[in-house]
């Protein structure tokens, strides 16, 4: 097996721990762990009381069944608790995939959903989304890219980076089209509870048998930090990841799904608060693109705490991403990081104040000539 580099992963991993003003991010404001214990009620005791031994392959059962009861069909035996969603992923295609396999895949998008297939060795074909076209997902597209030698089509909605999403119709149609190539549908729900004109789209694993569903943590949560995440997928297709487990992580930490239980059981007192300041984030990112036609083209996102602006006059932004971190303390992300160069990715789900500023600190960069003329180079 064979990775290419991961070039989100280089670029935060040198910025993200220094940077004044952090706008980059595709998740919300974490939350610490006084929140967790206030909003829980989880007592010292529990926590004292807890024994570190090994855990269950496919997670503990309360867990389980709280993620079934909230996202699936009720069925727990459909669940599979991981570490981060990024692990849920890696398991399922590693299990699914072999060399030679054709797979769907969407750009631009996040790399674990568009380059492990390939590690593995399959044959991957493009579902690319026109950026001319404001990212719309066209499924005649997709219906024309898939056919009976299709294994599977990896997909998430709303997307990371866009933050385009599709409508329930168009979900069901997405369906239809694996249910005709009997090709497994891949659904990274990582922004699935991030709405805010419609209601979040069921789990693909509740609407067809080959439909598997990802979630994490780390985008509504607001708990990155903790490395929690699951899938729902048929049994056999889990059978499947805990046969590539048991060469690897083997199970959940005792004190992850502890935690997680507690949340799980209070998702929304986590999810809300977090999703109405992104609502108005997203009011803010709006007149922010608005006041700058010349400079700046947004499609606002459905979905999601991540926007994916073209930045006019720039056929690349990632030396003026540079400059814009080093210059002016502001961490973005450069499009070239997800296959589309002349974009930026700025995340909305952190503190007003920071992003007001982080955006003022943009478009005052924007504005500097000598900077723009330099990244053109």
């Amino acid at each position: 097996m064979r990775l290419r580099p991961a070039p989100l992963e280089d670029w935060l991993r040198d910025y993200y721990f220094t940077a004044e003003i952090d706008i980059s991010s595709s998740g919300v404001e974490p939350y610490s762990m006084t929140w967790l214990r206030q909003t829980t009620g989880l007592g010292y005791d529990e926590i004292d009381t807890l024994v570190f031994d090994d855990g269950y392959s496919l997670g503990a059962p309360p867990v389980r069944q709280v993620i079934a009861d909230r996202w699936g069909d009720g069925d727990a035996r459909k669940v599979m608790t991981t570490s981060g969603s990024s692990e849920a992923i890696t398991l399922v295609l590693t299990a699914l995939l072999e060399a030679g396999d054709r797979v769907v895949v969407v750009e631009p998008g996040y790399h674990s959903l568009v380059r492990f297939a390939e590690g593995l060795g399959c044959d991957t074909v493009t579902w690319r989304l026109d950026a001319d076209a404001g990212f719309t997902p066209s499924l005649d597209e997709l219906a024309e890219l898939v056919d009976e030698r299709t294994r599977a089509i990896i997909v998430n909605f709303p997307q990371n980076p866009t933050g385009v999403s599709i409508t329930e119709p168009e979900l069901r149609r997405l369906v239809a089209i694996a249910e005709g190539a009997g090709a497994y549908l891949l659904w990274d729900a990582a922004f699935a509870d991030l709405t805010y004109e419609t209601a979040p789209l069921p789990c693909v694993s509740t609407l067809y048998s080959r439909g598997i569903g990802f979630g994490t943590f780390s985008k509504a949560f607001g708990l990155p930090g903790l490395r929690f995440g699951w899938c729902l997928a048929p049994p056999e297709v889990l059978a499947g990841c805990v046969r590539v487990r048991d060469y690897t992580t083997l199970h959940v930490a005792p004190l992850i799904e502890l935690l997680a239980l507690r949340v799980l059981e209070n998702a929304d007192a986590f999810i809300g608060p977090r999703r109405e300041r992104a609502r108005a984030n997203r009011e803010l990112l709006r007149r922010w693109a608005q006041a700058d036609p010349e400079r700046v083209s947004l499609r606002l996102p459905d979905g999601g705490v991540a926007a994916f602006p073209r930045l006019l006059g720039l056929g690349d932004t990632y030396e003026f991403c540079d400059k814009l971190f080093l210059d002016r303390g502001v961490l973005v992300i450069p499009g070239s990081c997800f296959g589309a160069p002349e974009h930026i990715r700025v995340g909305f789900g952190g503190p007003t104040e920071a992003l007001a500023e982080g955006l003022d600190r943009l478009s005052a960069a924007l504005s500097d000539s000598s900077l723009r003329e330099r990244s053109a180079w």
